[in-house]
């Protein structure tokens, strides 16, 4: 949340000029409060898993956030029970008329497949070009992360020989960032995956900016200049656990996959992993949070009028407030 200053405080053009989350006085005054509306759009096949590690990094903020989610309707979800999906879930002709400040679109494990073979993969694209008019911010992670950087800037994956799995050490890239508030210059994310994208083709476009990058795992953290799409190529959510149990279900399939790089100690996979990244994940998460709440239009219908508007590059260091100057 911002601190409430008043703007003729000597730190207040430092603070501001380093994204820390600064209010005026006279804005504090007017700004309409609400809940925030967050949409997650669960692909993996363990959902009930996936669904509390977001939950669990949603819900450590003072924010109330209220929560839908989200599956595909064209996808035979064999690993969760009917029930809870019935119940708790619901697809997207239900929600496509209405709006949200944030999305979450996971992952999936379904990398090695062309995105065109994936089975809910036109859904999906209906999905993210709805997102474009109805959602004001859309993070998406792991596979979901290589569909959007796919279908929003045709950046390619590519597959990798040896599938990446383990804990690694990412190098932040832009200190200045809102979504890099707090964080020091080295931290560690999980990741699980057997494809990536080159940090090459992401230069290539001038409307993303590498946020965080590890010199195992590649470009880590990418998001839009405009704050309209963030992409997790790790798995920041993931609990103490996860990483092994897959570990351990690729063994019994006879896989013969890789010890987790840098995850059991001393690779005994007997010992229990210690958590290295929680702190890390929940100020992401929190950052996202803070920075939808903050940008959002107050009218979440008035999220399909940004779309119209051409944003300019902002220089660096300072991001400035999209929502508010396309509203004008």
């Amino acid at each position: 949340m911002p601190i409430k200053i008043q703007s003729e405080l000597p730190a207040y053009e430092e603070l501001i000029s380093e994204n820390i989350f600064v209010m005026t006085m006279d804005r504090a005054s007017t700004q309409n409060i609400r809940p925030i509306r967050i949409a997650i759009l669960n692909l993996m096949p363990t959902k009930i898993e996936t669904e509390t590690q977001l939950l669990r990094l949603l819900g450590n903020s003072p924010l109330q956030v209220d929560i839908e989610l989200m599956q595909v309707a064209s996808h035979v979800h064999k690993n969760t029970p009917q029930e809870h999906l019935t119940n708790f879930y619901k697809t997207f002709s239900e929600l496509k008329d209405e709006y949200f400040d944030g999305m979450i679109i996971t992952g999936a494990p379904v990398e090695k497949l062309p995105f065109e073979e994936v089975d809910y993969w036109e859904e999906l694209c209906d999905i993210m070009e709805w997102s474009k008019t109805h959602v004001f911010s859309t993070l998406h992670i792991c596979w979901g992360a290589q569909a959007g950087l796919y279908y929003h800037y045709g950046i390619p994956k590519y597959e990798f020989d040896e599938k990446l799995s383990g804990v690694y050490k990412h190098k932040v890239t832009e200190v200045f960032h809102p979504l890099m508030r707090g964080f020091d210059d080295r931290f560690l994310i999980p990741h699980s995956r057997y494809t990536g994208v080159h940090r090459s083709d992401i230069r290539k476009h001038k409307e993303l900016i590498i946020l965080a990058s590890s010199t195992l795992a590649g470009a880590a953290i990418i998001a839009s200049r405009d704050f309209r799409r963030v992409f997790i190529l790790g798995h920041a959510e993931y609990d103490r656990n996860t990483l092994a149990n897959e570990y351990f279900r690729d063994l019994k399939r006879g896989l013969r996959p890789e010890i987790p790089y840098n995850y059991f100690p001393a690779d005994d996979t007997s010992a229990l992993p210690p958590i290295t990244w929680r702190s890390n994940a929940t100020l992401f998460y929190t950052n996202w949070l803070n920075n939808v709440y903050q940008e959002t239009p107050y009218k979440l219908e008035d999220i399909k009028n940004l779309s119209l508007i051409h944003i300019s590059e902002p220089t660096r260091p300072l991001y400035i407030s999209y929502a508010v100057f396309c509203l004008k």
